[in-house]
């Protein structure tokens, strides 16, 4: 969009005509009444050269006296413009969005191999779904820093909450079963992702903890966990994974997968953990159902997003003002409408 920025200066265009109208005329030299006892007296060195010269001066026709007055208003105009400082507007729209800190705390413990889930019609483990089924959250979350803490037997910081959400789900798909120990700590996870958390501006702070088992391991048992969390105000949304079935395939220490019996998974403690710090316990025993949980998860915690849209302003006034500098170079070699010739060309 274009526009002025100075409109008002366009007051100055009929300055000139106004001045020629209205400033009091002077009073021509040869009109000027005789003084008496006065006489004017020109003293030159050579008055007849001097008159000869002002003889030979060629009179400006009417062409070149419009010419000449055409390229005095053009000055004028282009000047005048140059101050009204043209500017073209270009809309540009701004989102502000407060955004979540939310860290994802996954179980990596061993029976997170259990053959329990399927895609395609083809048994997969719990971590293959969970790292896709999560991955994906987390790449939705724009304008959220978005964090990773990984548990077995400790729990481990992979990745500090950041807005680099791509890196997040890079570090996410590196994970794999058993790399923080086999057992589960529960406890520890949430008090490191508190630790993490309580950093972070109050009202923001979101922890899903996704596990597929007990509390098995750790120094800090996950109720009291819970209710640190509470404290500083992070909700925690828990997210059980796993089938009902009592006997899954599950990785063995020799690489190879055998039939086990299932961890039970500890519901009650979960939504216990869910329910102290105003979370939600959900339950995951397929991969639609994963899926679902984070669509919901994703809408319960949606970032509110506030759009702002504003000119920005780019100068023109270089154009007008460019235009006027050969105007003025136009006027001097073309002085009175007529090119300038050196003395003594185009004389008889």
């Amino acid at each position: 969009m274009f526009e002025f920025y100075w409109p008002w200066m366009a007051l100055l265009l009929p300055l000139p005509l106004l001045i020629r109208l209205f400033w009091p005329r002077f009073v021509q030299p040869g009109e000027e009444a005789p003084v008496e006892g006065r006489r004017t007296t020109l003293l030159h060195p050579s008055v007849q050269r001097l008159q000869a010269s002002f003889h030979g001066r060629r009179p400006r026709t009417a062409i070149a006296g419009r010419m000449h007055a055409l390229l005095l208003a053009l000055l004028w105009t282009t000047l005048t413009l140059t101050l009204m400082r043209p500017q073209w507007l270009e809309p540009h729209t701004e989102i502000k969005t407060e955004g979540y800190d939310l860290m994802l705390a996954v179980d990596t413990s061993r029976s997170m191999t259990a053959l329990d889930f399927s895609r395609d019609n083809r048994p997969i483990s719990r971590m293959a779904v969970v790292k896709g089924v999560m991955g994906r959250f987390v790449e939705n979350r724009s304008g959220d820093r978005v964090g990773l803490v990984i548990f077995g037997n400790q729990a481990f910081v992979q990745s500090p909450l950041t807005l680099d959400l791509p890196a997040v789900r890079r570090v996410l798909n590196d994970v794999e079963p058993g790399m923080a120990g086999n057992a589960t700590a529960i406890g520890d996870a949430v008090g490191l992702s508190v630790k993490k958390l309580r950093e972070r501006p109050e009202g923001s702070r979101v922890l899903l903890l996704v596990t597929d088992g007990e509390n098995t391991a750790g120094l800090i048992p996950p109720l009291e966990a819970a209710r640190l969390a509470a404290r500083e105000g992070v909700r925690i949304y828990t997210i059980g994974v796993g089938s009902n079935k009592e006997e899954v395939m599950i990785r063995g220490m020799d690489g190879q997968y055998h039939p086990e019996s299932d961890i039970g998974l500890d519901e009650e403690t979960l939504k216990d953990i869910a329910e102290l710090t105003g979370g939600a316990y959900f339950r995951a025993t397929n991969t639609r159902a994963l899926e679902e949980i984070s669509e919901r998860i994703d809408t319960m915690e949606k970032t509110e997003a506030e759009s702002r849209t504003v000119l920005v302003p780019h100068p023109l006034y270089r154009w007008p003002l460019g235009l006027a500098l050969l105007l003025l170079l136009a006027l001097g070699l073309f002085p009175e409408g007529r090119i300038r010739l050196p003395e003594g060309v185009g004389r008889a």
